[in-house]
C-alpha cells in the first residue's frame, strides 16, 4: 500500500523588523553675523599754505647815493678816531720815556755826589767815621757830572732843581728837570711838556 506520507509544511519565516528611523540631523546653528567695519576717521584738512612776504621794492639809485654817503662819513669818523688815538698814545710814551732817561741820569748824578763826602769823627775818639756831605758840594758834583757826560745836549731844557743838595748831611740828593716835546702834538703844546726826576744816594763807610 501506497501511504502517502505528508510533508510537514515549513512554518512561515518571520517578517524581518521593520528598521529604525534614523534620527533627524540636527540643524547648525546660524552663523554669528559679524560685526560691521568700523568707518575710518576722516583725514584732517592739511592747514593752509602761509602766503609768502612780498618781496620790498628795491630802493630807488638816489637812495643808495645817500647811504653811500653815510658809510663814507662813518669811516671817515673812525678813520680820525684811530689816528687821534695813536697820537696821543704816542706823545704819552714819549713823555714817559724821556722821564725815566731824566731817572737814570738823576741816579748817576746822586751816586757821584754821595762820593764827594769829607770824613768827619764823631762820637768822641771811639766813634765810626760819618761819610759828611755839603750842600754846595752837592750841587757843583752834579753839575759837573752832567757837563761831563754831555747831559745838556740830550735834554732839552735841563736844570738842577732846588731839591738838589743834601736833607741830612749824609745822604745826597739830586732833582733834575727836563722840557718834553712829544712828536705829532708838538704843534698843540709848544712849550711843551716839564718832566722832573728824584733821585738819592748815601755812602756807607765800614772799618
Amino acid at each position: 500500500m501506497t501511504a502517502l506520507l505528508s510533508l510537514a509544511q515549513p512554518a512561515p519565516l518571520a517578517q524581518p523588523a521593520p528598521l529604525a528611523q534614523p534620527a533627524p540631523l540636527a540643524q547648525p546653528a546660524p552663523l554669528a553675523q559679524p560685526a560691521p567695519l568700523a568707518e575710518p576717521a576722516p583725514l584732517a584738512q592739511p592747514a593752509p599754505l602761509a602766503e609768502p612776504a612780498p618781496l620790498a621794492e628795491p630802493a630807488p639809485p638816489s637812495a643808495w647815493h645817500n647811504d653811500e654817503g653815510q658809510v663814507m662819513v662813518l669811516i671817515i669818523g673812525y678813520v680820525l678816531l684811530v689816528l687821534l688815538l695813536v697820537t696821543v698814545v704816542a706823545a704819552v710814551s714819549s713823555v714817559y720815556l724821556e722821564q725815566k732817561k731824566l731817572l737814570s741820569v738823576a741816579d748817576g748824578a746822586a751816586v757821584a755826589a754821595a762820593d764827594s763826602y769829607a770824613l768827619n769823627q764823631v762820637g768822641g775818639t771811639t766813634g765810626a767815621p760819618v761819610a759828611a756831605l755839603n750842600r754846595d758840594t752837592v750841587n757843583a758834583v752834579v753839575r759837573s757830572y752832567l757837563d761831563l757826560n754831555g747831559t745838556y745836549a740830550l735834554f732839552s731844557g735841563l736844570a738842577v732843581g732846588a731839591g738838589t743838595g743834601t736833607p741830612d748831611g749824609r745822604t745826597a740828593q739830586v732833582t733834575l728837570s727836563a722840557v718834553v716835546h712829544p712828536a705829532m702834538v708838538n704843534f698843540l703844546i709848544p712849550a711843551g711838556i716839564e718832566v722832573s726826576a728824584t733821585s738819592t744816594a748815601r755812602s756807607q763807610l765800614k772799618r
